[in-house]
């Protein structure tokens, strides 16, 4: 997302809309998929040599859980507020690099399905949330 900055109001709020793709941000890794663009909402404002924007960030990300491998869906859900000093000659700010950062701050190191998921035998490799396995080791071990 690009802001021009002489579209700002001198005395008012831009509002923004914008559904950022995948690829321009390079989010996706082995584990973290998104189902579908990252919707932003945005208000811009400037005072003399300062923009000010609220951001709202919306999107689903597709994890794989850390113990049984299965993927699952969250919500992304982000309210940002940045402020960027800008020079008289600058023409644009680009958030594109920000938006990204902020976003994988938000990935999660051990994503689990649930909080109590049992994760996989480690014998046979069941899937433990889906019953007990014939293993001996994992008959008696609850995780």
């Amino acid at each position: 997302m690009k802001i021009q900055i002489r579209q700002i109001p001198p005395e008012g709020i831009l509002n923004l809309e914008e559904d950022l793709s995948l690829l321009a941000l390079d989010l996706e890794t082995d584990i973290v998929k998104f189902q579908g663009p990252i919707h932003i909402e945005a208000q811009v404002s400037m005072i003399t040599n300062a923009v000010s924007l609220d951001l709202a960030l919306r999107g689903v990300m597709s994890l794989k859980c850390s113990r049984c491998l299965n993927d699952f869906n969250i919500g992304l859900v982000k309210e940002l507020q940045w402020n960027y000093q800008i020079d008289k000659n600058q023409q644009e700010i680009d958030l594109g690099p920000d938006i990204r950062e902020e976003i994988i701050l938000d990935y999660p190191l051990q994503p689990l399905c649930e909080i109590n998921c049992r994760g996989l035998c480690p014998r046979c490799g069941k899937n433990l949330n889906e019953g007990g396995c014939r293993c001996a080791p994992t008959k008696a071990k609850t995780l």
